[in-house]
């Protein structure tokens, strides 16, 4: 249990950058989506930004993994539509409720308990996922 408390530590720093930059607010969000400000994009730009630089960067160093692989990023398979139809319904699912997926929890931990009813959405439509997956176009 105790090499578990890192992650938990990081989990915890994560969750208040994201509330102090601002990150989890829905009228943050609501502006984003509006077009309104510059915040959340510069939010996510600056972690792609960062997120290229370090593959990078972890590249030329060749960085291992825990299990001492070289670092690599899978390629993804190819199809336009599918990530168009999927981003979509991702995009609008985070316009309605307000929350983009990963600051879901951290919602719910600072006390925006209306979070759960997303929460349990998120929860059934994976597991409907899980169901039909076999049956849709990948």
């Amino acid at each position: 249990m105790s090499k578990y408390i890192k992650f938990f530590l990081v989990g915890l720093f994560f969750g208040i950058v994201l509330v102090k930059s601002e990150a989890v607010s829905w009228y943050r969000i609501f502006e984003m989506f509006k077009f309104q400000s510059f915040h959340m994009y510069g939010i996510i730009g600056s972690a792609v930004t960062t997120g290229i630089l370090l593959l990078l960067i972890s590249k030329k160093i060749k960085l291992k993994t825990i299990k001492g692989n070289l670092l690599t990023v899978p390629k993804k398979d190819s199809g336009f539509k599918r990530y168009i139809i999927g981003g979509s319904i991702f995009g609008l699912g985070w316009a309605l409720c307000g929350a983009c997926p990963g600051p879901m929890y951290i919602l719910f931990g600072t006390g925006a308990f209306s979070i759960i009813i997303v929460l349990i959405a998120a929860i059934f439509g994976t597991y409907m996922y899980g169901i039909l997956k076999d049956k849709l176009p990948h």
